[in-house]
């Protein structure tokens, strides 16, 4: 990465409405006005998720276009691969597409995610796009995760003073409701030999269906595409007229193994529609959010190319474009882009300042985190991305049911998105010894921190509540049922009128009769768009998702992963 110094300003245009930090260069910029071009390199992460140690099971391998697998992720490979890939240009920016921090391993997650923010900033990571993660603990813990100073409750357990993030957290359509002001700063300005460039950063429009509404409820978040031209605008008036968009928003791919650097794309998703509908003015666009990789071009509504690109979750891949700046216009030439991910192989060497972090958070966190909670006897998985059936889910939501059955409960279920990790036989680098489940494997699974709360549903609000896993375009989101909660579904069916044979314990359920189901209390809130649990009455809280988890383990020696069959399909 190029050395300069920054200054921070106030931007002074009206337009902006906020306060923007802006990488300053000592050398007057019109002077670089000579012919030519300059090379930058932007490398990006998304998905972190606190994904400091490298991942387990399936979260720790990249598939490539032939089936097979390579060993990816960790933070410390992370850096040195930064580095590599810095040393062979000379302008370099590191930059995060959202969610590098929330529903992490409890390495991470038991200090507020502070060791992976100061990873972040060892690596030099200049900006990043707030994802809907960013807000799992609410505005003002990540305005602290922005701004540095002791967690108001926990305090620092970490270091005796967390300094906070060296590079600015954006949200160009995160507004506070009272005023209609920025919440975050929109964009953030790198100079690189002479040339601005501008990155607007934002996370997708539905973070209020994705996180605690409590922790937001200051907040508005507008639509990604009105925002990106808005700032695009403002840019390019400014004079800044190479521009990317880091959005936390993406798209799913198809079964085939398309390998890190195929463009399997499936039809009609949200990351595709905002590359191709924002401004021509944007000459490269950043995705995250959905966990899969693919590097694609798109063209702009000027008909011009510009990529497309992700790069897998929790750190397995840097999504890597190569750009060329005219001296003279300040602006990107298009048919001279490069894009390229790239695999965060475990055959370098960790860098030692990142491992130093780790290993202290490892120590720190040890006592908790190797503590033995149960046993299986087989790995317990989540499924392939998208799966109908998860067994973990589907474990999850045995122990939720069993955890809850004090307050009536018949069935539960479970929203996969919660779902973060498989369970692995294999023993650890920790040694616990194969087949054991630590705290902070379970924790890893589950890390949300949810209440288990039992509700009253009539038959027909339980159905009507299932057929809400699907919606408008590709959206699927298969709740996780408990042993004895079955159905099936048809997809050729119409929205609305997919569920058939919905039984609880092989009898078909009544739709006016009452049923205590339990659901966490994302769920409950309405969480993922499951607005009809709202409607549910007699809500009676439990204990935490995890605490549900592991005693359920601690009671079950050496568990199995349960049989698929609960969900069903027909034509």
């Amino acid at each position: 990465m190029s050395s300069f110094r920054r200054l921070s300003v106030l931007a002074i245009t009206a337009a902006a409405a906020a306060a923007v930090t802006v990488s300053n260069a000592t050398a007057d910029i019109e002077a670089q006005h000579a012919r030519g071009t300059v090379d930058v390199r932007l490398i990006g992460i998304n998905d972190l998720h606190g994904n400091i140690e490298p991942p387990s099971g399936s979260s720790g391998r990249v598939v490539l276009a032939d089936g097979t697998t390579v060993d990816a992720g960790g933070a410390a490979y992370n850096a040195t691969h930064i580095k590599n890939l810095e040393s062979e240009v000379k302008n370099s920016v590191v930059v995060g597409q959202g969610d590098l921090i929330g529903a992490s391993p409890i390495v991470s997650a038991l200090f507020h995610d502070e060791p992976t923010i100061e990873i972040l900033n060892k690596v030099g990571m200049d900006t990043t796009a707030a994802g809907n993660h960013e807000f799992d603990e609410g505005y003002k813990e990540l305005l602290r995760m922005q701004r540095g100073g002791c967690h108001p409750v926990d305090g620092c357990q970490f270091r005796d003073r967390y300094r906070g993030a060296n590079f600015p957290i954006l949200g160009a359509n995160v507004t506070l409701a009272k005023n209609g002001l920025p919440a975050l700063p929109p964009f953030w300005v790198e100079i690189r030999d002479g040339i601005p460039i501008g990155f607007i950063g934002m996370p997708l429009k539905d973070v209020p269906t994705l996180v605690d509404p409590n922790g937001i409820k200051e907040l508005k978040f507008g639509d990604e595409i009105a925002a990106a031209n808005k700032y695009a605008n403002l840019l390019d008036t400014l004079g800044i007229k190479s521009i990317v968009l880091l959005i936390h928003q993406g798209d799913q791919v198809s079964s085939t193994p398309g390998g890190p650097n195929g463009c399997t794309v499936q039809p009609g998703n949200p990351g595709s529609a905002i590359a191709t509908a924002v401004s021509p003015k944007i000459d490269a666009v950043f995705s995250g959010h959905s966990h899969q990789h693919y590097n694609c071009v798109v063209k702009d509504p000027a008909g011009n190319p510009r990529p497309f690109i992700e790069g897998l979750a929790f750190g397995r891949e840097l999504s890597v474009v190569d750009l060329k700046i005219d001296r003279r216009t300040r602006d990107v030439v298009r048919n001279a882009t490069k894009a390229d991910n790239k695999i965060v192989t475990r055959t370098v060497t960790p860098d030692p300042a990142v491992q130093a972090v780790i290993d202290l958070a490892k120590t720190k966190s040890g006592p908790i985190a190797n503590e033995p909670v149960g046993t299986i006897s087989q790995d317990i998985v989540r499924g392939a991305p998208g799966a109908i059936e998860m067994p973990v889910g589907y474990l999850i939501a045995d122990s939720q049911l069993e955890a809850t059955r004090v307050n009536g409960a018949v069935a539960a279920l479970m929203n996969p998105g919660g779902v973060r990790a498989d369970l692995t036989f294999a023993s650890s680098p920790a040694g616990e010894g194969n087949g054991v489940v630590t705290y902070g494997e379970a924790f890893t699974v589950q890390p949300f921190g949810n209440n288990l709360t039992t509700v009253t549903m009539s038959g027909a609000l339980l159905k009507s509540a299932l057929e809400q896993q699907w919606g408008p375009g590709a959206r699927q989101i298969m709740l996780q049922p408990s042993a004895g909660l079955t159905y099936s579904w048809s997809a050729s069916q119409p929205i609305g009128s997919r569920i058939s044979n919905l039984a609880i314990n092989g009898t078909p359920v009544d739709p006016a009769a009452s049923y205590r189901i339990t659901i966490n209390s994302f769920l409950q809130a309405g969480g993922d768009g499951f607005s009809e649990f709202l409607k549910a009455t007699d809500v009676i809280g439990g204990v935490v998702d995890l605490d549900g988890l592991t005693a359920y383990l601690g009671t079950h020696p050496n568990v199995a992963a349960p049989p698929l069959g609960r969900i069903t399909s027909n034509p």
